[in-house]
């Protein structure tokens, strides 16, 4: 499966002051996959170290850091050379051997012609307990496959070619073949494993059980969450932060049988874990990270067809709805929104919220761009039943504009600083081009 994620590792792979690359992301979202297919087609060698399935090999880190030593170490367990400048080491599931992230610092200071990379998930949980490499280590964010991977993965790349472009106006039956395939997307979402058994199945409720499997597999590591919070309040947390995606949460709503501090111990554990995504409130305004909220926030998961399953929506009822933005009221449209832009930002995600006796408001997303920020709306309707987001342009006028998500045709209401884009343009709302062209 082609993953826009290539192209960052080709981009590392010519760098000239390179340094050991660390791919975080949540379990099961392709890190493997995908390191594995970069080392074998550009290296002339790929050596791959399994650090969670090979724990004894852990013993060739504790005696030192010598980064020399521990290579010829590896070569002898591995039965391969391993050639600085024609290799690829790869360290897989590295938050299991914490002294081996702390080797990443070493490998670049001494061995800098070598191409390390390393991957994990719940490495969040490994860092806290190491001194960390601080400027020795370069970072890369993976998340499941978003639309446009989707697309390739199921031989549509003309149409994963018309989003990837500026946004415009395209045909009606375009446009609706475009709405139909992102129908489908909704439900069986972008985990690797589910988009292959769709591919080979072509049934969509074929992925529902996949979608179950990969919910219990998170489960079963909330036993390594343990000592860090109460495991019957992470398995509260998690089902109660799926259903409630799109509202503003508070941390009393997720549970009821556990403390505040308890149960928001669990929310950032998931945080940590790159299951959930919080988004804060905020105002327009460079940094948005500036005024973010601590107390007002929202949430998405990490993948729309994991929360569908944790959300416990009816797949008969939902699935007959023709407007996606109506399906389990809104919530799942706002998902979908939250996890392109997490793709495309690579940064924390923020939205707008007012509340005061006479009048409260609220827009779904913030971003900022190079030179503004945007707001952002997932609905339906016209431009009329859009207050909050009047509100906020009124109140914020070096919004330049507001973009709506909508099942309709793409349309500009210049006069209103107003851009309507169809859904399946989210996570293509950023490039320079496109904000130039504005």
């Amino acid at each position: 499966m082609e993953r826009l994620i290539e192209k960052k590792l080709k981009s590392w792979k010519s760098l000239t002051r390179r340094k050991p690359l660390l791919v975080r992301g949540a379990r099961q979202v392709g890190k493997t996959y995908s390191i594995r297919k970069f080392g074998r087609e550009l290296f002339g060698s790929f050596a791959e170290v399994d650090l969670e399935r090979n724990r004894t090999w852990h013993k060739i880190f504790d005696i030192d850091l010598n980064p020399q030593r521990i290579l010829t170490e590896l070569e002898i367990v591995l039965g391969q050379k391993i050639i600085p400048g024609e290799s690829l080491l790869f360290f897989d599931e590295i938050q299991s051997c914490p002294r081996a992230i702390m080797a990443l610092r070493y490998f670049f200071e001494e061995l800098p012609e070598l191409h390390v990379v390393a991957a994990g998930s719940l490495l969040e949980f490994a860092l806290d307990d190491i001194p960390f490499p601080v400027g020795r280590v370069q970072f890369l964010e993976m998340h499941p496959m978003n639309f446009v991977e989707y697309l390739w993965a199921i031989d549509k790349k003309m149409l994963a070619d018309i989003i990837c472009q500026k946004p415009g106006p395209v045909s009606e039956l375009i446009h609706n073949t475009l709405l139909k395939e992102l129908r489908n997307y909704f439900f069986i979402g972008g985990m690797p494993e589910t988009v292959e058994v769709y591919l080979n199945t072509r049934s969509i409720y074929e992925c529902f059980g996949v979608h179950k499997e990969l919910c219990e597999t998170f489960r079963q590591d909330f036993a390594k969450y343990a000592p860090h919070s109460n495991a019957d309040c992470l398995d509260t947390v998690f089902f109660s932060t799926a259903k409630n995606v799109g509202k503003q949460i508070k941390y009393s709503q997720l549970s009821q049988d556990f403390s505040h501090p308890t149960i928001k111990k669990a929310f950032d554990l998931f945080c940590k874990a790159r299951i959930v995504k919080k988004i804060s409130s905020t105002v327009p305004g460079f940094p948005l990270e500036a005024n973010a909220s601590q107390r007002k926030f929202k949430a998405i998961m990490v993948d729309i067809g994991l929360w569908q399953y944790l959300s416990g929506i009816r797949f008969d009822v939902e699935f007959q709805k023709r407007n996606l933005l109506s399906i389990h009221n809104g919530a799942m449209a706002e998902q979908f929104v939250g996890q392109e832009l997490m793709v495309s930002q690579q940064s924390e995600l923020y939205y707008w919220a007012r509340e005061s006796k006479s009048s409260s408001a609220e827009v779904d997303f913030l971003i900022a761009t190079d030179n503004a920020i945007l707001p952002i709306e997932v609905k339906s309707g016209s431009s009329g039943r859009m207050r909050s987001l009047h509100m906020l342009l009124k109140q914020y006028p070096d919004c330049p504009y507001a973009i709506i998500f909508s099942c309709g045709l793409y349309s500009e209401l210049s006069e209103q600083r107003l851009l309507f884009l169809p859904l399946y343009y989210a996570g293509n709302i950023q490039t320079k081009d496109y904000l130039a062209r504005k």
